[in-house]
């Protein structure tokens, strides 16, 4: 009987933390004349509080050269946000992703280097990586639609995308030799999405490393999400107040444009001046306009909105600082949606320090708060924070709006992996903080019967693959 071909996985980052996903996949050759093929999974940046910040610096466990190819499962800087970092350290391989995600990264990566130049101007630090090193990834890159596959060299090696469902563009990879498959989810989609397209049904599946960032959390009913976004405008616009929303540029915005847009045209809630403050969203809003293949059949129709998706008249799109700032010189009532998601950055920092001592505001988090990040003080009911060295009493009304997270909550994950119970073997729970991580091991372990693990940085797995 011949030997069994095995693979080595390696959770380099994305495990005991929500960022800096970083998977090493090393797949042994199926003949003596082959060769080694290494394969990274996204490649992150650390995010949150200063500890993570650091790690950005650290060298690479592994020598970036010696890679083969970057599978990138979606264009969010915890998953992309390193790579001019890794092209920086000598990696000359093969990237891919979907055609949306290359064209979201490519915007997000130059965004975040000029937010580096800003915090290191003065610090003596070095830039993580230069604009080169940008253009020299998207050299590299190439792109695959959803169910399409490819071959990893002559290894007999097949990845094919799947549609995760969580932003534009988002895929899982899953990657065969033979009869035996292991998926890499990235993040899944909050099913079902107003945007896109359900997540995608996958079968015969033997390993799974999935996200867990809700693992032990579960969201309001999606039923529900659009009329609580409703009432909470409502409310706001009754009392003259600013309705600020720290929104994520990547597909939070976009979802929230839709809902504005369309409980506008019902009549549902009152027209009011709504201010898309981030140059980041404003590029990525015409991304997701040009890939209308990408979003869900109701949201591609062109006679579903009368002004077409994204684009109705009370939106006022803000690129310039100069705009940004007399945002503040318009009185009354009014919606702001601005980066960054997490509060640690961006646009809307200058309208929290300005609006959140006024009890007439409200402050709508839609998204998930990473520990550290001063969303999550105002998420936990912090009365007084610091913004621009200013401190600032909060006397703003903070509303958590969970139902919008484009993450599946606790119950999703489980159902998920659920749907692959046939066959699967081994679940690795990664990219969540440990509680949810590991909450979410124990439900697949006690209710499903499968074997899980909640894997630590550096910790390593052999397949049989």
């Amino acid at each position: 009987m011949p030997a069994k071909l095995q693979s080595t996985l390696i959770f380099h980052g994305g495990a005991g933390s929500v960022t800096g996903a970083n998977f090493l996949l090393t797949i042994e050759p199926a003949t003596e004349s082959g060769r080694l093929i290494r394969v990274l999974v996204d490649c992150g940046l650390y995010q949150g509080g200063k500890v993570f910040e650091d790690k950005n610096r650290e060298p690479f466990p592994y020598d970036p050269a010696a890679i083969d190819y970057l599978l990138v499962t979606h264009a969010h800087l915890d998953h992309v946000g390193r790579i001019p970092s890794l092209i920086r350290a000598g990696f000359r391989g093969t990237i891919y992703s979907t055609p949306p995600t290359k064209e979201i990264a490519a915007l997000i990566l130059e965004d975040s280097l000029g937010v580096m130049e800003k915090e290191v101007r003065g610090s003596g630090q070095p830039l993580l990586y230069e604009s080169a090193d940008v253009t020299a990834a998207l050299a590299r890159w190439r792109t695959v639609d959803y169910r399409a596959s490819f071959t990893l060299d002559n290894s007999g090696v097949t990845v094919t995308l799947r549609d995760a469902g969580h932003i534009l563009g988002s895929a899982m990879f899953e990657i065969a030799r033979g009869a035996r498959r292991l998926l890499f989810t990235g993040d899944l989609g909050n099913s079902p999405s107003p945007l896109l397209h359900n997540t995608e049904l996958v079968k015969d599946i033997n390993y799974l490393v999935m996200e867990s960032v809700y693992g032990d959390r579960e969201h309001e009913n999606i039923e529900r999400r659009r009329d609580r976004l409703e009432d909470v405008i409502e409310n706001t616009m009754r009392q003259d107040g600013v309705l600020l929303i720290p929104a994520f540029s990547i597909e939070r915005t976009q979802e929230l444009l839709y809902e504005i847009e369309h409980m506008t045209a019902e009549g549902r809630i009152p027209p009011v001046p709504v201010y898309l403050d981030s140059p980041l969203a404003i590029k990525v809003t015409e991304i997701y306009k040009r890939f209308h293949s990408y979003l869900n059949s109701q949201v591609s129709d062109p006679n579903h909105l009368r002004d077409g998706v994204f684009n109705f008249p009370n939106l006022h799109k803000t690129l310039s600082t100069e705009e940004s700032r007399a945002i503040a010189g318009f009185p009354g009532r009014k919606i702001i949606i601005a980066g960054s998601g997490m509060s640690n950055g961006g646009r809307i920092i200058h309208h929290e320090k300005r609006h959140l001592g006024n009890p007439s505001t409200t402050l709508l988090l839609i998204g998930y708060q990473a520990a550290g990040s001063l969303g999550r003080r105002l998420e936990e009911g912090a009365k007084e924070v610091t913004i621009l060295g200013t401190r600032v009493a909060v006397r703003a009304k903070v509303v958590s709006l969970s139902g919008y997270s484009a993450h599946r909550d606790g119950p999703g994950l489980l159902e998920f992996v659920h749907q692959l119970s046939e066959s699967l073997e081994f679940v690795y729970a990664a990219m969540g903080e440990p509680k949810s991580a590991l909450f979410l091991v124990q439900r697949v372990r006690d209710y499903l019967g499968i074997r899980a693990i909640a894997p630590q940085v550096g910790q390593s797995a052999t397949l049989d693959l």
